[in-house]
């Protein structure tokens, strides 16, 4: 007889009731074949001396394994594991066995306009490195923490509500949180009435701005603008007008003569750690475009991607901290605090504009991550994001140092940069003897790969410059990726 008591374990912590785990447990050791079919189990009563529990117990695990099929009576013989497993074996309604239902391509019309990211279909070599735009390193986040939390909600009296929970604007839990987390850290006096939580800043962006624009209408950006953003107002429509960057910022008297001649329907701008730039803009720039958007009623997308990264001294308040007439939409992430895949950000708007983002939202996210909002509040909330703030802060501005000091000692024949003030990432501007297609070809060869960070292609193609993103990289990464570029500009 197979050793019982030790191979089915039984939480009794757990809100699972004992009889759903010990069913659990052998349809496992059924499946993983352990227990063969035509195999005869204990009765109902040497399974309750097994495995020290009321009989009455073990009956009810036998009775949901037989509603399963998994294992069956035999009158006056015993009970054993059915001879035909309950497996799905799907089975073809054609003739013929197995049919080619997606071998072909659409013969229908549908879009071909929508660009894709850049696919790379050159195998990478081992141990290749790869510099992104900016994003945090997730070795860093407290995802320990996190884990703790989804462990106490999956295991808690609320699963149940939470994962049929149908709220689509965020749950309640992360909108309190976030709405404090933001009027404590940015200045903000706002409301959860002014709150969307959306998967990251850039389904915010879409959101935005598919609320604003319709065909035809003129939206200014930067120039050089975040590239994505500039996608989703091109296929919204919108034609765009660019407005030259240069180191305090946007070109606030650009934006006042575009307003002068054009109706312009939405300013796209990044004042904090400028995308992809990394400038701040000037104090008395955001003073002159406060002025221009109440003047104007001007709708604006503020983009806030990185504003908790700032390193010599205090980040600059956001526009949507001062007084603008509910004309700016605020826009942040956690994502850049975290990782990647933490796919949580917000829109901030006047109520009645947040109803119908809302409404908008549901149509294509019915609701959001329920869980990794639960616990990414209950981090908010007990300071932990406060701390791992402090703690990913410090190391992000020793990276910046110290890759700011590799490129000015080796990369100074080629590139032009100013250190930021904050952010994730250097932006490189190559001097026009080194082209930067051919210099991310020769990289690439050399094992050096630039994901989604260069910015060279049509009407890109006068800034020659690059995003070199260093906050997820060690500082050996760091020296290697940046010899590389050394040794294919000498």
């Amino acid at each position: 007889m197979l050793p019982f008591k030790t191979l089915i374990i039984i939480d009794e912590s757990s809100s699972v009731a004992v009889y759903r785990q010990i069913a659990d447990c052998l349809i496992v050791m059924i499946t993983d074949g352990v227990i063969q079919p035509g195999t005869f189990l204990p009765s109902t009563r040497e399974m309750a001396v097994l495995l020290d529990k009321h009989r009455n117990t073990i009956v009810a695990a036998y009775e949901e394994l037989i509603t399963q099929d998994w294992i069956e009576t035999l009158p006056r013989v015993g009970i054993r594991v059915a001879l035909d497993l309950p497996l799905i074996k799907p089975r073809s309604f054609q003739e013929g066995g197995k049919n080619k239902t997606y071998s072909d391509p659409a013969k229908f019309s549908f879009r071909h306009d929508i660009p894709g990211p850049v696919q790379h279909s050159f195998p990478l070599k081992r141990n290749s490195i790869i510099v992104n735009d900016g994003f945090p390193d997730a070795d860093l986040a407290p995802f320990d923490s996190m884990l703790r939390e989804y462990r106490k909600l999956m295991q808690g009296s609320r699963l149940k509500t939470l994962m049929s929970l149908k709220d689509f604007g965020g749950t309640q839990a992360l909108k309190n949180s976030t709405v404090n987390f933001l009027n404590d850290s940015r200045g903000l006096n706002i409301s959860t009435d002014n709150l969307l939580i959306t998967r990251g800043a850039q389904m915010a962006i879409y959101l935005a701005a598919a609320m604003i624009l319709k065909p035809g209408d003129h939206v200014l950006v930067s120039d050089p603008s975040y590239y994505i953003a500039d996608e989703v107002f091109k296929q919204l429509g919108a034609n765009l007008i660019r407005i030259p960057v240069d180191e305090h910022g946007i070109d606030i008297e650009g934006v006042e003569n575009a307003l002068k001649i054009t109706k312009i329907s939405l300013l796209y701008i990044i004042p904090h750690h400028h995308h992809p730039t990394t400038v701040t803009m000037s104090q008395l720039r955001r003073t002159r475009l406060l002025e221009l958007i109440r003047s104007y009623q001007l709708p604006v997308i503020e983009d806030d991607y990185d504003y908790d990264f700032h390193y010599n001294n205090s980040p600059v308040l956001p526009l949507a901290s001062s007084a603008h007439d509910s004309n700016v939409l605020y826009i942040g992430s956690f994502t850049k605090l975290l990782a990647p895949s933490c796919r949580i950000g917000y829109l901030i708007g006047a109520a009645n504009f947040i109803i119908q983002a809302t409404n908008l939202k549901r149509l294509i996210d019915l609701r959001g991550d329920t869980m990794m909002e639960e616990a990414l509040s209950v981090i908010i909330n007990n300071g932990e994001l406060d701390r791992h703030i402090k703690k990913s802060k410090k190391v992000y501005n020793e990276r910046c140092d110290q890759t700011s000091l590799m490129v000015a000692n080796q990369l100074s024949h080629a590139v032009d940069f100013i250190q930021p003030q904050g952010g994730l990432a250097l932006w490189l501007k190559f001097k026009a003897e080194y082209p930067l297609g051919d210099i991310i070809s020769k990289a690439r060869s050399a094992g050096l790969l630039f994901a989604g960070t260069a910015y060279y292609e049509g009407e890109d193609q006068k800034h020659n410059g690059m995003r070199f993103g260093f906050a997820s990289l060690k500082e050996s990464e760091m020296q290697r990726a940046v010899e590389i570029l050394r040794k294919i500009t000498i």
